[in-house]
């Protein structure tokens, strides 16, 4: 694999990864069943209770098999989809921005893909949630692309300016679209879809997900594209490639993803970067191998925080996007601090 260039301040640090670090097959098969471990584990928890003896006798346990066909399995579904999507979309804006620390929640991409649908929740509230989603993808790639603008225009001399730059932008964001929604009395529709929440998904409900696992596929079969990217514009145009077109490509993956969670379940913060800086510990920088570790780590991380919020306080639960803000800034803060300590 090409060396990177030393002389840019965004390039990721590479004190995550082990040197020589490779990932197995049999790991990653591995990582899979502990995945599918958490599913099962996730259809079998709530208010109703659904046991393997009920599903096994369907005959006699009508409204086990109901709830388990309506809710669980749409729900666990949402789940996996939601953690792996975000993950990936994590991964490419990290690459993209050349920065370990940015991911669509700290570049205000999830803020202005928020700010679109309450644009057409304001102007245009009985159009079908794909023209919303579609919507939110605009705004959502241009609030993205702003990000990437500005990092272009600013002298950066510490990595952390970068999601510093991210959350300030974000924030604005976020600000504007509160003013609007106090002002037409939507803060409770403004709530709903920036709090992650899976508690509503049911069938019929969440199958707009599976855009963003299509997305999330196409992203792998590019995925050495955007490894070159990662490298800078220079580095590509020198392999004959066309560095816009793949940032525009990665800015499509990521804004579309990013609205159709927004759009579906809410906003999951830390998933798009907390993972795959973890996954850097295994596999390194490049995106054809971290990618399936990044999809099922995503999937295992999301449906974590769903069985933990919804066993802490049973029957009531806590939302996804609050177990996921709490572990995964713990998780963050423990990656950053063992960073700064092997870089001293």
């Amino acid at each position: 694999m090409p060396t990177r260039s030393p002389d840019s301040p965004l390039l990721p640090e590479p004190a995550f990864a082990f040197p020589g670090s490779g990932a197995s097959l049999p790991l990653l098969i591995v990582a899979g069943l502990a995945v599918g471990v958490l599913a099962g584990t996730s259809l079998l928890i709530g208010v109703s209770h659904v046991s393997w003896d009920a599903l096994l006798a369907p005959a006699e346990n009508q409204r086990a098999v109901q709830v388990l066909v309506i809710s669980r399995v749409p729900r666990t579904l949402a789940l996996m989809l939601a953690g792996m999507s975000l993950g990936v979309a994590g991964l490419i804006m990290q690459m993209l921005a050349r920065n370990r620390f940015v991911e669509p929640f700290t570049a205000g991409t999830a803020e202005s893909a928020s700010l679109g649908l309450l644009a057409v929740t304001i102007f245009a509230p009985g159009i079908p949630i794909l023209a919303r989603t579609a919507v939110a993808a605009c705004f959502s790639m241009a609030g993205t692309a702003l990000f990437l603008l500005i990092l272009r225009r600013i002298p950066l001399r510490s990595a952390l300016v970068v999601p510093v730059v991210g959350l300030v932008l974000g924030a604005i964001f976020d600000a504007t679209t509160t003013f609007f929604a106090y002002r037409f009395s939507l803060l409770q529709s403004l709530m709903a879809w920036t709090t992650g929440d899976f508690s509503s998904v049911l069938r019929g409900r969440y199958e707009l997900l599976w855009g963003a696992f299509v997305l999330t596929v196409i992203a792998y079969v590019v995925a050495d594209r955007f490894t070159v990217a990662g490298m800078g514009e220079a580095f590509t145009t020198n392999l004959g490639l066309s560095h816009p077109r793949i940032v525009a490509l990665g800015l499509a993956i990521v804004a579309l993803v990013t609205a159709v969670v927004v759009a579906t379940v809410g906003m999951i913060p830390f998933i798009g970067l907390v993972v795959p800086n973890v996954v850097s510990l295994i596999v390194g920088d490049n995106a054809r191998r971290s990618i399936p570790w990044v999809a099922v780590m995503g999937a295992g991380f999301v449906l974590l925080c769903d069985i933990v919020g919804r066993v802490v306080r049973q029957p009531y639960e806590i939302p996804v996007g609050t177990v996921a803000g709490v572990v995964g800034s713990l998780v963050f803060l423990h990656l950053l601090f063992r960073r700064d300590s092997r870089a001293g």
